[in-house]
């Protein structure tokens, strides 16, 4: 009896699996953010990074773009934002970029952010970081032309 309840169990385990979606095999997100909410760059304001003084952002200035939420210190950053997210949003959807550059997705970190001709990167921590400055042109060239396969995967 006890052999016969543990081949059901297995059975119906094994059913189970195959019939729930499996999340390591969907795409990733197009914008990282953390796993327990939906907020992108940890809640921190994208457009005050270009000042050089990054700013958290406050749940009254907030916005919705690309599936993820988007919060910004002040009306006039949101609204800055709005007329051209692109230039503001992290790049590699704020993963980190030395590991993009490498082919994979770690998360990014907005404490651990450049700005480099003009765009947003973020990295995974303070180490990651001194080995992408390093060779940061290299880095991005490389992380540019392996986003869109990782993103896709």
């Amino acid at each position: 009896m006890i052999a016969m309840l543990k081949i059901f169990f297995a059975a119906s385990l094994g059913a189970s699996l195959l019939l729930s979606p499996v999340s390591a095999l969907a795409a990733p997100d197009a914008v990282h953010t953390n796993w327990r909410d939906n907020i992108a760059a940890n809640g921190m304001d994208v457009v005050s990074f270009f000042s050089g003084k990054p700013q958290p952002g406050k749940l009254e200035f907030s916005t919705r773009y690309k599936g993820a939420d988007w919060f910004f210190f002040s009306q006039a950053n949101k609204d800055l934002f709005l007329t051209n997210p692109e230039q503001f949003e992290p790049q590699y959807g704020g993963y980190c970029a030395w590991a993009v550059a490498k082919g994979k997705l770690a998360e990014g970190n907005p404490e651990h952010w450049a700005v480099e001709d003009g765009r947003l990167y973020f990295n995974y921590n303070a180490r990651i970081q001194r080995r992408w400055d390093k060779k940061r042109v290299s880095f991005i060239e490389k992380a540019d032309q392996k986003w869109p396969d990782l993103i896709s995967k």
